[in-house]
């Protein structure tokens, strides 16, 4: 990444991070202070829901990573406004690991991870958004498809209400992201097929209005 890149980057995360601090709507301030329908919540997650939190911290931060290399790569402004909402989402996710005393696994350098899988896969999506802005949709579709289906097992792996609430939230604004990148990709001329999730869960998504 050269300097002129990394300097645009840098004052696109300054702004998102000013942003997030301002909008708590997705952490749904009352249902993440403790109290649910008027009783103190049982602090405290199983193993599984311990990691599931973690890990989607670390995915919103790679799609808010991915969407701010490919608007300074093709400087299209979808990828700067879903940056914007992904950093929402990760600071929904943030709230939720401060209410359960987690760590937060999230480096605050762009495109460092510490998940290895991750840092992997921002990667390749990296790489690949990089060859053309037809590519730089389809990357962001996939990721959004990805992010739909960890987000529909993470609701089913645990029966808190403020995660289900909280994910709820995230997946619902992955399927509009998915919405947006698919009408970007055909309005270049491609229909667009499903890269991760099966085809009938997609069509259902992009029937929706």
């Amino acid at each position: 990444m050269n300097v002129k890149t990394h300097s645009i980057l840098s004052i696109i995360l300054a702004a998102i991070m000013i942003c997030g601090l301002s909008d708590s709507s997705l952490a749904g301030r009352g249902d993440l202070k403790g109290k649910q329908t008027g009783e103190e919540e049982k602090l405290t997650l199983s193993q599984t829901e311990a990691d599931t939190l973690t890990f989607m911290r670390e995915e919103e931060k790679l799609a808010r990573d991915v969407y701010l290399v490919m608007f300074a790569s093709w400087g299209t402004k979808i990828f700067s406004n879903i940056a914007v909402s992904e950093q929402n989402h990760m600071d929904a996710i943030k709230t939720l690991l401060d209410k359960y005393g987690l760590p937060d696994p999230a480096y605050q350098g762009i495109g460092v991870f510490n998940d290895p899988s991750l840092q992997e896969l921002y990667e390749q999506l990296e790489n690949q958004g990089k060859i053309s802005k037809l590519d730089a949709f389809m990357v962001g579709a996939l990721i959004e498809e990805i992010d739909i289906e960890d987000l529909q097992t993470a609701i089913d792996q645990t029966d808190k209400q403020d995660l289900q609430r909280v994910y709820e939230n995230l997946m619902s604004g992955s399927e509009n992201h998915l919405r947006s990148f698919v009408s970007q990709i055909e309005r270049l001329g491609v229909n667009y097929n499903a890269q991760y999730l099966p085809p009938r869960v997609v069509d259902e998504i992009l029937a929706e209005k």
